[in-house]
């Protein structure tokens, strides 16, 4: 039904939904077995949904998955350096926060990076495979998602700006630079030495120009400052980077703050990714495949009031102006997603917090949903109802929007 009307899905072949017995016969992506059986159900969905998917994403947001999966255990498989409580079941409308998740021993100087070079690998793989066999004749489009934030040097000097591009190379480049240059940053090749994987010569040519379009997930932006190693210091994903981070500079936070503890409203920061970017890796192709901000559950607002998510409006508005302004520089971005339609289980949040466009009662035992405020305008943007992007002057001033009145929606 969605053809009759124009929309033309984008499908992921994984977010983060390793198969039990894969994990349990071999580890998962802690093997390279995982290439092969990650191909074969990749080559399942072109064969099987091609003629009507024309743009594939491999994997969704493989920093998120590496670093929290195996550095530090907050998400499935949960290898960390700690242990915390078994995964329990909790019932939808009595959960709050996401259940937390097995932490097993394992080794956040290692694994990570392991777990990433066979993410990485699996994408090229089943990109060949896209290219060599279906695309001449689904004509698709395929590329890979990454999720990055914008690190701001917290002070003027070198060594904080150096611990910035750092900071971006350990999250945006550690997945963007093999496929663009056929290898890790050469910072990462500096600081992690011998634990980071080798690329063959023959999977440097399958790595290289393994995309038609980078995705790239926004949230927020962080300052960033040198931090050298102390002497003795364990070797793991966090500390090879050299540097700390932080949401305030002199005790003024970065930028409005969203329901979630680490998102912090930077519009200006997309901006300054997506030049970076364009500057850094040859000007590829860019779909935004997400963008959005949350606001916490708070259930003693009436369903009429939760409707009113002015901040939200807000947030669209201004990333979508510095967009516009880094596309009048020369940034390729081709596509907008905004994360996420509905309110639903927000990860280790769970119900806690809402993104949605559409208000959703988890409560009621009918998922009853509708249009928030921020529905109803961006659903106006897109039929050219409201077409002018007025730049709010947010790194000087987070005021906020009036809310909008009801006969407005």
């Amino acid at each position: 039904m969605y053809f009759c009307v124009g929309i033309k899905p984008c499908a992921t072949i994984f977010h983060w939904d390793v198969p039990q017995c894969l994990e349990d016969e071999y580890g998962g992506f802690l093997s390279p077995r995982i290439v092969k059986d990650f191909c074969e159900f990749a080559e399942l969905c072109f064969w099987e949904f091609g003629d009507r998917v024309k743009y594939w994403i491999t994997l969704n947001e493989p920093w998120s998955f590496a670093v929290q999966g195996y550095a530090l255990g907050t998400f499935p498989p949960g290898r960390g350096p700690t242990q915390a409580q078994p995964v329990k079941a909790i019932p939808r409308h009595r959960c709050k926060l996401g259940a937390p998740t097995i932490c097993s021993s394992g080794n956040p100087g290692t694994e990570p990076y392991i777990a990433a070079h066979h993410l990485i690998l699996s994408h090229a793989a089943a990109v060949d495979i896209y290219k060599q066999r279906y695309q001449e004749h689904q004509e698709g489009k395929i590329g890979v998602t990454n999720v990055a934030q914008w690190y701001e040097p917290l002070t003027h000097t070198k060594a904080d700006k150096d611990a910035a591009s750092r900071g971006l190379d350990f999250m945006l480049g550690w997945f963007v630079a093999p496929v663009v240059t056929g290898d890790y940053p050469p910072v990462m090749r500096k600081l992690v030495g011998d634990r980071l994987p080798q690329f063959t010569p023959e999977q440097v040519k399958l790595v290289k120009g393994s995309y038609d379009f980078l995705g790239i997930n926004y949230y927020t932006s962080t300052y960033a400052s040198n931090s050298p190693r102390k002497p003795g210091t364990p070797v793991s994903y966090e500390n090879d980077q050299d540097i700390a981070v932080s949401s305030e500079r002199d005790g003024v936070p970065i930028g409005p703050k969203g329901g979630s503890d680490w998102l912090y409203i930077v519009p200006y920061g997309i901006y300054k990714l997506l030049v970076e970017v364009k500057k850094t890796y040859n000007n590829p192709i860019i779909y935004i495949t997400e963008n959005g901000v949350d606001e916490v559950n708070n259930t003693a607002l009436t369903f009429s009031e939760s409707r009113f998510d002015d901040t939200r409006v807000k947030y669209h508005q201004d990333h979508l102006f510095y967009i516009k302004k880094a596309m009048a520089e020369g940034v390729d971005v081709k596509a907008y997603y905004v994360w996420s339609m509905f309110d639903n289980f927000e990860w280790g949040a769970g119900y806690s917090v809402r993104f949605g466009l559409f208000y959703v009662d988890f409560v009621n035992g009918h998922l009853t949903r509708f249009p928030k405020v921020s529905a109803i305008w961006l659903m106006n943007f897109l039929n050219k109802k409201q077409v002018t992007l007025k730049r709010q002057a947010q790194e000087e001033n987070f005021g906020s929007v009036k809310r909008l009145r009801s006969s407005e929606a």
